[in-house]
């Protein structure tokens, strides 16, 4: 086996994540959250989206799962859905007031989650790690042909992703 490939950003990026992942959901469980909840609850609280179709490209995630993550969502008292005036098949998405107060703790459990992975960084060398991962990020996205992620969108950049 070639243990070279074992030391290849990619392959790092994904043991962070992973660690990133775990250290989140167990942070957030006890807030009633997911991770994956993070970038639709910020995306609404912001009102850079209020539709499903919207939240998904925020997310950047298909339909279909954002549909069922919603569906979750709303089962669980963290969203409310109205119709949409303007289109009679949409729906519009806010969130609920037990989400609004439990926003705060959230996104400070992962700040926090954040300053601990990155313990032995000086300020300067983590804001230079996350300028670096959001370059890769976007040679990613012009690799696939994808559209450039916001800043603080889904895809590992906003409190809302990671520890």
């Amino acid at each position: 086996m070639d243990l070279e490939v074992l030391a290849t950003p990619g392959h790092l990026i994904t043991l962070a994540q992973r660690g990133f992942a775990r250290l989140s959901e167990a942070r957030l469980k006890p807030l009633g959250f997911g991770i994956g909840h993070l970038p639709v609850l910020v995306a609404l609280r912001e009102g850079v989206a209020n539709t499903q179709r919207d939240l998904a490209r925020f997310a950047r995630t298909e339909q279909p799962p954002m549909a069922q993550m919603l569906a979750r969502m709303e089962r669980d008292g963290l969203i409310r859905r109205t119709p949409d005036p303007a289109d009679r098949r949409s729906s519009r998405v806010a969130l609920t007031e037990t989400a609004e107060d439990r926003l705060p703790d959230a996104i400070a459990a992962l700040l926090a989650g954040n300053r601990e992975a990155l313990a032995g960084f000086s300020d300067a060398e983590a804001a230079q790690f996350v300028a670096m991962l959001q370059r890769v990020i976007a040679n990613l996205d012009q690799i696939a042909g994808a559209e450039p992620q916001a800043a603080g969108g889904r895809g590992g950049g906003a409190p809302a992703d990671g520890a």
